[in-house]
């Protein structure tokens, strides 16, 4: 069975190359232009990990995180904070994501790290 990772991004034209590279990868992909479509998807299906971006039009990545992590039904869900900020140790001290990537980045190495955390 596919496993599931949901796609919190709301820059369209990042979201499709993400949701197009994860598909190639064999995954299942939902995206979600924002915090609203994710808490819709997350009434529907538990992924098997979170990729969020930080800044969303209508919230923050970092207070997504922080309600799957303090959720006993959510919080062992791997997620990845994505952010064209430079910031990441402010931005790792406000949420307890398991990783953290700057945009842009390599694809190779999204998908790479995407796979060890799937794999588990």
């Amino acid at each position: 069975m596919k496993k599931c990772i949901y796609v919190v991004e709301d820059n369209p034209s990042i979201r499709e190359m993400i949701e197009f590279l994860l598909t190639e990868e064999l995954y299942e992909v939902k995206t979600c232009a924002g915090t609203k479509d994710f808490w819709i998807q997350m009434q529907q299906n538990i992924p098997d990990m979170v990729i969020l971006d930080i800044m969303l039009g209508d919230g923050n990545g970092l207070d997504i995180c922080n309600q799957l992590k303090h959720s006993a039904k959510t919080y062992n869900i791997p997620v990845m904070m994505m952010s064209a900020n430079n910031h990441l140790n402010e931005v790792k001290s406000k949420c307890d994501a398991e990783d953290f990537i700057n945009k842009p980045f390599d694809l190779n190495d999204f998908a790479s790290r995407v796979e060890k955390y799937v794999s588990n």
